[in-house]
């Protein structure tokens, strides 16, 4: 999963938001970290799981890691100044997106992560330009 994230890592374009959905130990943040890795960030690399968004600056970029899982009410993003997040040119990678319905808006890609017996099983959808320019980056 990581390598996966970092051979992703170079579709991540300015102002692009990334869905990630699976369940508990599908792999999410371990490739959230892959990505996060080769675009050149260092140490500890977890899923912000208490703190709900962890920002990084890596060079020219900003990157938004957001776990939603504990959350209760998608109406809590609100609190969190999610509309600050989602302005400009910062990147938002958000595992377990679906608790944001109704508030988040419509990602530039979805990732879908399956475990299965023998491994992962992961789809990207693409819903926007930059979504397609990254997930066909993904095949070459």
């Amino acid at each position: 999963m990581e390598a996966l994230g970092a051979h992703a890592a170079s579709g991540l374009t300015a102002g692009m938001v990334v869905h990630l959905h699976g369940p508990l130990g599908a792999g999410k943040t371990t490739l959230i970290r892959g990505m996060l890795r080769a675009l050149g960030a260092g140490g500890a690399v977890k899923s912000p799981t208490y703190t709900l968004v962890e920002p990084y600056t890596l060079g020219d970029r900003r990157l938004f890691h957001f776990d939603l899982y504990r959350m209760r009410d998608a109406e809590e993003l609100e609190f969190l100044g999610i509309r600050d997040y989602l302005e400009g040119s910062g990147i938002c990678l958000i595992e377990w997106a679906e608790r944001g319905a109704g508030v988040l808006p419509a990602p530039d890609v979805d990732v879908y992560i399956e475990p299965g017996e023998y491994g992962r099983t992961v789809h990207w959808v693409a819903h926007t330009d930059n979504g397609a320019t990254l997930v066909g980056g993904l095949t070459s």
